[in-house]
């Protein structure tokens, strides 16, 4: 699987400013700084919790099967088109009817191909994301968030662990998405 950010989520001010006030910063010449630092955040709170925090538009590439195949990234809210990857022509929209998706209740992204084409591979198109915006996001998760930004801020300078601090963790874990292999 290879996913790739299309349309990346919109991280609204109000975020920049719960971080600036956790960490009583009140110019703006840090603001590129704790911008990048709450992305990573949001980055890092989705490899821990297995979800991804705010609604995005994703793509990712597939194997082409008649297999039911789920996309890695949950949860998903829609699949919005499905494209044919042939090893030496372009890609191209594979017709309604050579492919069928499905989302499941656990936010899981199903899609299999019924009618294979010539190609080996397929880009799914797709909207994934707890919240639309920060405001929706779960307390726990976003003020998770905000004290992992805040801690990466506050140790830019120093060499650290690159551990999730246990605060953070413990705030996140309620959401954390375990599979058993």
């Amino acid at each position: 699987m290879k996913r790739a950010i299309v349309t990346p989520a919109v991280l609204a001010g109000i975020a920049l400013d719960e971080l600036k006030h956790w960490l009583s910063i009140s110019n703006p010449s840090e603001d590129a700084l704790l911008g990048t630092l709450l992305r990573g955040a949001i980055d890092l709170c989705e490899a821990f919790t297995g979800s991804m925090p705010l609604e995005t538009e994703c793509e990712e590439i597939l194997p082409v099967s008649r297999d039911w195949q789920s996309l890695a990234t949950r949860p998903v809210h829609s699949i919005t088109g499905v494209e044919a990857i042939p090893r030496d022509a372009p890609p191209y929209a594979l017709p309604l009817d050579s492919y069928q998706i499905d989302l499941g209740a656990d936010g899981s992204g199903l899609i299999r191909v019924s009618r294979l084409a010539t190609a080996n591979r397929v880009a799914v198109r797709f909207t994934a994301g707890l919240s639309p915006d920060w405001d929706g996001l779960p307390e726990g998760i976003r003020h998770g968030i905000i004290r992992l930004a805040a801690h990466h801020y506050r140790s830019r300078d120093a060499a650290s662990s690159a551990q999730t601090p246990a605060a953070v963790a413990a705030l996140w874990r309620p959401w954390r998405r375990m599979r058993i292999t």
